[in-house]
């Protein structure tokens, strides 16, 4: 699941909106600009694409374990 990404490193480039299959990130307009946000963490699968397309290193960090699953009642 995404942890996070760093406001701080992000560049404002979208390119890990583009590489997110479940619409997880979406961009934010601030002050100075444009930067990476999570909206949806709930809905990440995992898949590291954004991560590895970031052209920033360590600007976006993803858990490489995904939330306990949860045994439904029936």
């Amino acid at each position: 699941m995404i942890e996070y990404i760093k406001a701080e490193a992000c560049v404002g480039c979208g390119v890990c909106v583009r590489n997110c299959p479940l619409d997880v990130i979406r961009m934010k307009k601030t002050e100075s600009g444009r930067i990476a946000e999570i909206r949806y963490r709930e809905d990440c699968m995992s898949c590291f694409n954004c991560e590895f397309a970031c052209p920033e290193e360590g600007a976006i960090y993803v858990s490489p374990k995904r939330s306990d699953w949860v045994q439904l009642p029936w």
